[in-house]
């Protein structure tokens, strides 16, 4: 008896955990949903679809950071009056145009220290929602271009200038993707220092997280750079983020990419993510947890016409398919190499030719 009740104790306090255990990601899909929006005293912000954090809002002035090239933003000042609004991680041609109703309210940029940051300065009148929106005039060009990317940083981080350097290097490149392992453990200190080092970048980049952002607080990812799954269009292109750091994919983010990949069906279409549904070596722990999982993740993504996935995780470089789509692991951006397969740091540049063709994926080595 006393072992029965002992074993009834014990199932009493575990039970919580393990129900926690079967929903691993479900926390980080429900905070997506809140990314964009913020409200303090009189005014309230929203960012359509979530694609931007909103790093400050205080009276009269904005702060965010882009998941995306192009942002539709809607701001309400019940107070009215002059704002400052800073979008970090942005095109640096990105131009910004305001609304109140059917009237345009003029828009001021002011210097910024970095090419990736926009600040403009314009006057909202009291009560009103102002429609802005901030686009690069290439958005919907059909005109051959490139974008990069990369994953697993981690703790090389005081040596991630060489790479940026070599990027910038690159001719064309317009953002690039960040598959995941931006830090060694996802800290404060961390997470800022990975900011700051971005910002000599002379583009954006655009990130989902990895295991390695989960090791402090998951939901400091959500603060500092924003979503984990998320989409955008951009020159003919749809990118859809999808947040795999948890070895799954959340059921919430599954109903999401079940809409997009319908929106992206006459478009190229790019997924990345951080682990891969399938490890194409097999001999390590470099994938899913459950390979029924990643069957019927793979199965969505045919089924899709899913044209193109990037994932990191691995530190290496692997170029393989997965149930027919072309599929590429690049994790060299500095963390603990692959040993003996002779592929040290480096990025991945992707060429793309309109309409809905990759013309190349090349890889850029920096060591």
């Amino acid at each position: 008896m006393i072992l029965r009740d002992a074993l009834l104790a014990l199932i009493a306090l575990t039970a919580p955990l393990a129900l926690s255990c079967l929903d691993v990601a479900e926390g980080r899909a429900r905070r997506d949903l809140e990314v964009g929006k913020a409200s303090r005293g009189k005014a309230r912000v929203t960012v359509d679809e979530g694609l931007a954090a909103v790093r400050r809002l205080d009276a009269g002035e904005l702060a965010l950071w882009a998941s995306a090239p192009a942002l539709s933003i809607r701001l309400t000042d019940e107070a009215g009056g002059p704002w400052t609004i800073t979008i970090e991680n942005m095109l640096a041609d990105a131009e910004l145009s305001a609304r109140v109703g059917d009237k345009r309210v003029p828009v001021e940029l002011l210097e910024a220290p970095f090419p990736t940051q926009r600040t403009f300065r314009l006057s909202l009148p009291p009560g009103a929602e102002a429609a802005l929106s901030l686009r690069p005039p290439d958005e919907a060009r059909r005109e051959p271009w490139r974008f990069a990317v990369f994953a697993d940083v981690q703790e090389d981080i005081d040596r991630v200038q060489d790479i940026y350097a070599r990027m910038n290097e690159a001719e064309g490149v317009r953002f690039a993707l960040i598959s995941g392992d931006l830090t060694s453990r996802g800290s404060p200190e961390q997470l800022e220092r990975f900011q700051r080092e971005m910002k000599t970048l002379r583009f954006p980049c655009y990130a989902t997280l990895g295991n390695h952002e989960l090791g402090t607080r998951d939901d400091l990812y959500h603060e500092w750079f924003g979503r984990g799954n998320y989409r955008f269009a951009f020159r003919g292109v749809q990118f859809t983020m999808l947040d795999s750091a948890s070895a799954t994919i959340d059921p919430l983010a599954y109903g999401w990419l079940d809409g997009w990949l319908t929106e992206g069906q006459d478009l190229l279409h790019v997924v990345t993510m951080h682990l891969a549904p399938l490890d194409p070596v097999g001999s390590r722990n470099g994938a899913f947890a459950s390979r029924a999982e990643a069957n019927k993740l793979l199965t969505m993504l045919a089924g899709g016409r899913v044209d193109l996935t990037f994932y990191g995780h691995i530190h290496s470089f692997y170029a393989f398919e997965n149930a027919g789509i072309p599929a590429y692991i690049s994790g060299g951006g500095g963390a603990i190499p692959e040993r003996l397969d002779g592929i040290g740091r480096h990025f991945v540049t992707v060429d793309v030719e309109p309409p809905g063709k990759v013309a190349q994926v090349a890889v850029v080595r920096v060591d």
